[in-house]
């Protein structure tokens, strides 16, 4: 993923020193210094060996553009996108999985169509044209909810207030993040609940005389969430790459803006650790969908033969 991050980004047209340096003419001792200073006077292949060697230190380098450890600032940013994301993670996993039972309790009926159709739609919509068409609504047109920020005008709030105000200001953006895999889990869901619901353990079950909460909560569920939970855990890394264009249009202080605005100044050192954290996002999200499904189907325990 380094490699390949360090390769586009040096294909792609742009000179992050005349960024620096600004659009007026510049002497070319400054311009020299500028490039000697980042390494940029380095052939490429020195300069992604240097990286590589800072990147197993734990350094990350500096921003060309914020003259700051990237470190530093992908710390900074790091709470502002794990709330967005773990938002939206939330609110597509819980109503997801909800709405994806009911649609398969009762397969055929006009809430299932309406939900399939609906579903069809969220999942079609582009992130950004989602977050606009809000943002205009929501917010331009009925002042329901905050237009851009994190954050109001937190002076005289109590504790409560001040978590009011973020969940206020939070509400569109993770909503926007989280309505394109709201709407794939319910497909999922519903999809897994019919095959698992036509199995014969079910009938067993109701021929028992188990209540039908029962047979549906305890046994059917719990064997259809095993596909969604894979796809649940693959998402996590979706997020974080959805992040970029959803805290860009609702202007939310987070990785995704910080990664934006690196891409417009060419600022590599920062493009190049915020593919490090999508990546160790990846990952993480990998290992919760392992752990998770050893949890829930009884026939896999980790550690275990």
């Amino acid at each position: 993923m380094v490699a390949l991050g360090f390769a586009i980004i040096q294909l792609a047209p742009g000179d992050p020193v005349q960024v620096l340096v600004g659009d007026y003419p510049a002497p070319a001792e400054y311009v020299r210094q500028v490039r000697e200073r980042f390494g940029l006077d380095r052939p490429v292949w020195l300069q992604f060996f240097r990286y590589l060697g800072q990147v197993l230190t734990g350094n990350l380098g500096y921003s060309f553009f914020y003259n700051e450890p990237v470190l530093d600032l992908l710390l900074d940013r790091m709470g502002a996108t794990l709330l967005l994301m773990v938002s939206a993670l939330v609110i597509s996993s819980v109503a997801g999985i909800g709405l994806g039972v009911a649609c398969g309790r009762r397969p055929g009926s006009a809430t299932d169509n309406a939900l399939l159709v609906l579903g069809l739609v969220g999942y079609s919509l582009p992130v950004f044209w989602l977050g606009q068409l809000l943002l205009m609504g929501l917010s331009l047109k009925l002042d329901l909810f905050p237009t851009q920020g994190m954050r109001g005008t937190l002076f005289g709030l109590s504790t409560l207030g001040r978590v009011g105000d973020v969940l206020h200001h939070l509400a569109l953006p993770a909503l926007t993040l989280a309505t394109r895999y709201l709407a794939l889990n319910v497909r999922l869901t519903r999809a897994s609940f019919l095959d698992v619901a036509a199995q014969d353990y079910l009938r067993t079950a109701r021929a028992k005389g188990l209540a039908e909460r029962v047979v549906v909560y305890k046994h059917a569920l719990r064997n259809a969430l095993l596909p969604v939970v894979t796809m649940i855990g693959l998402n996590i890394g979706h997020l974080a790459a959805g992040a970029v264009l959803t805290e860009t249009v609702f202007a939310w202080p987070g990785l995704g803006r910080l990664i934006f605005d690196a891409i417009l100044h060419r600022d590599t050192p920062v493009i190049l650790g915020g593919l490090l954290v999508v990546s160790a996002c990846v990952v993480v999200g990998n290992l919760l969908a392992d752990l998770a499904y050893a949890a829930i189907d009884p026939r896999i325990r980790l550690g275990r033969r």
